[in-house]
């Protein structure tokens, strides 16, 4: 009996916990009267697609998958009228496309580096002819490494101290300058990582001078960064406000920088994975951009939610979710990026904390925490943390 007990219990368990996390929703046009659709999640989930009729729609059922707090769907785009979501029997996530009912419905799946799963759909005209992308696309994402990435490297954190020189950004209420603030969290982080074995840290900026905001992206580019996180203290004009908040790229955000990739590709730089833009086709190339990016913020919100929860023991955080926003410094498409604010300096109480080396030091350990425990749970492929994963 006691056997049997077990086994239900354990059964009812299975049930009860989500088995993936929906990451990232990405909806975008992809041509006259067309639109794709690109899911990521965490984990493997045998999703099921079908129709419905009166009024038209494309149904997308992920049994044991919950959404990832904060996660945001799309608005309407191209054919698709409609997004929604909601959760049916069995812990099943289902969202819902409403369409035109003379539309054609195309879908692929394909597995990212790790646990990782992403669900493709395309949506357009009958007479469209079907999307080839699993071939192209799969391949290069989970290449093993070239020679300049031996295996066995290092997890490489390009870590941004925001503003500088002569832009100071935002001031305390008696002058603490946040490019001082963040410069010196900045350079605490750092000394974490490169202290941590399978890690090490690049700093955009090590002293106190002026980067553009696209220049720190291309800085992380050129250090074939793992990760990019960017050091910020927020400002407002109540003084009351106060506590720590953690921000990754918004789907409005990601569209746009995709249009600039996709007018540039001719000259644009390799996406991670040895995948360029500049002899694709532009179907083709924006379907590259899609999985890129889609990827990129659902491994994002993973990084910033541990990140955020870190935050939280040391003091106050002021929103409890993580936050997505266009900030330029994060529209890396195939690098994942997050923005920190670390405290209100306009909040006297805050400022007179951030003075401190000891307070600097619990927010880059704090930070630390989040990221070495992202990339404990998702190494990337040739990494020594993968290699110690295996073990």
């Amino acid at each position: 009996m006691k056997r049997l007990c077990g086994l239900l219990l354990s059964a009812a368990w299975c049930v009860m916990s989500p088995a993936a996390t929906l990451r990232s929703v990405v909806l975008s046009e992809a041509g006259p009267g067309a639109a794709r659709l690109t899911l990521t999640l965490d984990g493997p989930v045998q999703q099921r697609v079908f129709r419905l009729d009166n009024p038209s729609r494309v149904v997308i059922d992920l049994p044991r998958t919950r959404m990832a707090p904060g996660l945001l769907l799309p608005a309407a785009a191209g054919p698709v009228q409609s997004l929604r979501s909601g959760v049916q029997p069995g812990q099943t996530l289902r969202l819902v496309l409403q369409v035109p009912a003379a539309l054609a419905l195309r879908e692929q799946s394909s597995r990212l580096p790790g646990t990782s799963q992403q669900l493709l759909l395309e949506l357009g005209p009958v007479s469209a002819a079907p999307v080839v992308v699993a071939p192209v696309v799969v391949a290069p994402v989970s290449a093993a490494p070239s020679p300049q990435r031996p295996a066995g490297r290092d997890v490489i954190i390009a870590v941004d101290a925001g503003h500088g020189g002569q832009d100071p950004g935002a001031s305390g209420p008696s002058g603490l300058l946040e490019k001082d603030v963040v410069l010196a969290i900045a350079r605490m982080l750092a000394q974490r990582l490169n202290q941590e074995p399978g890690f090490k840290a690049y700093l955009t900026r090590d002293s106190d001078r002026f980067l553009v905001l696209r220049d720190r992206i291309d800085k992380a580019r050129e250090a074939r960064a793992d990760l990019f996180v960017s050091v910020h203290a927020d400002s407002i004009a109540n003084r009351d406000v106060a506590g720590s908040s953690v921000y990754v790229l918004s789907e409005r955000g990601a569209s746009n920088e995709a249009a600039r990739w996709l007018a540039e590709r001719e000259n644009a730089a390799d996406l991670k994975g040895g995948v360029s833009l500049g002899d694709k086709n532009a179907p083709l190339a924006r379907v590259l951009m899609d999985l890129s990016q889609s990827a990129s913020i659902g491994s994002s919100m993973e990084a910033a939610e541990r990140v955020l929860a870190a935050l939280d023991q040391v003091g106050e955080v002021r929103k409890s979710q993580v936050q997505q926003a266009g900030f330029v410094v994060l529209k890396s498409p195939d690098i994942p990026s997050l923005l920190v604010e670390t405290a209100y300096i306009s909040n006297p109480n805050e400022e007179k904390l951030l003075r401190t080396n000891t307070h600097r030091d619990e927010i880059a350990a704090a930070i630390f925490t989040g990221l070495r425990d992202y990339f404990r749970r998702n190494p990337p492929d040739g990494s020594l943390l993968a290699q110690q994963k295996q073990r």
